[in-house]
């Protein structure tokens, strides 16, 4: 059956990176916009905030100041969700089980400018937050007692950001996390039995159709994943197959600060809003014996759906059942081209 036909009924599509599944149901919404907006509220904040705890040379909520750094800032969490110091322990009482997570926490400031966010930076600047993911994958990766090392962010207060400056975070740990559990058996099993990356084979067969693809160059291709959960969720592949952002060459760079510059671009543009999301990227795990099936991408999860004020919520049905869409993929990815400039 054509794709077009199963989107005039209800139907649920298959996630090949993680064995799950999503409802969609295209006959509520018949349209894929609906032209609704609020005035422009794209963030106007002085590029200098006195009482900013990430803003160059100010003291943080610990007491340490910031240096006066002119581009990228690393440093510790002063609130990290895991713990380094703590003797490891395990507790085992009938079917509970219980163990000690220990790891390292990192906030990376993108830019010393409080007003912007990846969407204005200049392509040098994330040039140079890519550097800084790179050096610390690898450098993270060396210890012996961390075995993944997470970078996303979280941009926008109905994200769970507590600060506005333009900044991401770095969770490095001892287990691998339940989504890259996932998504590590389902590209080794498809790795053993084909020889083939499976995320490679799955962007030849989005490249070759087209309709859920947004952008494409030398390096990279920006699309809405076939089984997209949020309105607008994207991802950003690398053509190549690399395990990690640690394989990334200059002119690779290049092109990833250029999707990620695009991208963002085009998500500000939607709802002429300051796009709220959380991205992150997933790659290889640092201590495993073969990462060869493993192909790097980056993932954008926004929650916005109709205006800068409609919001699409896991609640319900989606809370206690699956995933549930009305917009389809193909709409989605057809009203984002539709910004792009």
């Amino acid at each position: 059956m054509e794709l077009e036909a199963l989107n005039r009924s209800s139907h649920r599509r298959y996630n090949i990176l993680t064995g799950e599944w999503v409802l969609v149901s295209p006959h509520r919404t018949k349209r894929p916009w609906q032209g609704q907006e609020e005035d422009s509220n794209i963030d106007d904040s002085p590029s200098y905030v006195e009482d900013c705890y990430l803003c160059p040379g100010n003291l943080r909520a610990n007491g340490e100041r910031n240096i006066n750094y002119e581009d990228t800032f690393v440093f510790e969490n002063d609130f990290a969700a895991i713990q380094s110091d703590i003797t490891s322990k395990k507790f085992k009482q009938g079917l509970l089980q219980a163990e000690t997570e220990t790891g390292v926490c990192k906030v990376v400031c993108f830019s010393p400018d409080h007003s912007k966010s990846l969407a204005n930076l200049g392509l040098s600047a994330i040039e140079k937050v890519i550097a800084v993911w790179m050096d610390q994958y690898k450098l993270l990766g060396t210890i012996d007692d961390i075995n993944y090392v997470q970078i996303f962010e979280n941009k926008g207060a109905v994200m769970g950001c507590s600060n506005p400056h333009p900044h991401g975070q770095i969770w490095a740990h001892r287990s691998i996390p339940n989504e890259i559990e996932k998504k590590n058996r389902f590209q080794e099993q498809y790795f053993h039995e084909t020889g083939k990356s499976l995320v490679k084979d799955y962007l030849r067969d989005e490249l070759e159709k087209g309709e859920r693809v947004l952008f494409e160059n030398s390096d990279f291709v920006v699309l809405i994943p076939f089984w997209a959960v949020w309105p607008y969720e994207t991802m950003i592949i690398p053509k190549s197959h690399q395990s990690s952002i640690a394989q990334l060459s200059h002119e690779q760079i290049k092109a990833f600060a250029e999707a990620i510059s695009l991208l963002t671009k085009i998500y500000d543009r939607l709802f002429k809003v300051s796009f709220p999301y959380s991205s992150g990227i997933h790659q290889a795990p640092t201590h495993s014996a073969s990462v060869n099936h493993w192909h790097w991408h980056m993932s954008f999860y926004p929650p916005l759906l109709r205006s800068a004020t409609v919001k699409k919520f896991m609640v319900g049905y989606e809370m206690f059942a699956t995933p549930q869409r009305d917009l389809t993929p193909e709409q989605a990815a057809t009203t984002l081209r539709s910004f792009i400039k």
